[in-house]
């Protein structure tokens, strides 16, 4: 039996982090593998929990406590039925652990951040799709994350339109 991974699942419940959370649950995620949605909020973002956690990240939360809506209000995260099937599907079937960690800040930084912090053996985000003058203009985190993690980067892409 091969060695329980621990996989990081990057999350903004946009239709590509989605995709990268069922190509993950799909295709990567093993019989006894951790994973770790990691949702970054946006730096100025104003929740109760952000003023205890904004250095570090949340806790680990547990499936089951991230699962109760009030999780989501007390970070001020979207709650998602579509991303909760997904992670309690994934955890039945392949018998996956699965947490979540809140972050504050940029998302490039706070992927990479995550990398480290969690030591993650494998990291899974969408793609925007940005075009090359937005790209450059804003800057692709899914570029950045894959220049600077130290750990295999798989980017999904989201389906054309």
């Amino acid at each position: 039996m091969a060695k329980a991974r621990t996989v990081g699942i990057g999350m903004d419940y946009s239709s590509t982090s989605k995709a990268a959370l069922r190509w993950a649950a799909e295709n990567l995620i093993d019989e006894g593998d951790r994973i770790i949605l990691i949702q970054v909020q946006p730096p100025k973002a104003d929740h109760t929990r952000k003023q205890l956690f904004e250095d570090t990240g949340s806790p680990l939360v547990p499936l089951e406590e991230f699962r109760e809506i009030n999780f989501s209000k007390q970070y001020g995260l979207t709650y998602d039925p579509e991303v909760l099937d997904i992670l309690d599907t994934v955890s039945r079937t392949r018998g996956a652990k699965v947490v979540a960690k809140v972050y504050w800040g940029d998302p490039r930084e706070k992927l990479i951040d995550a990398v480290d912090d969690l030591k993650l053996d494998s990291l899974v985000i969408g793609s925007r799709g940005l075009g090359a003058i937005k790209r450059v203009l804003l800057g692709s985190v899914s570029n950045y994350v894959v220049t600077n993690a130290s750990c295999p980067v798989t980017v999904v892409k989201g389906s054309k339109p």
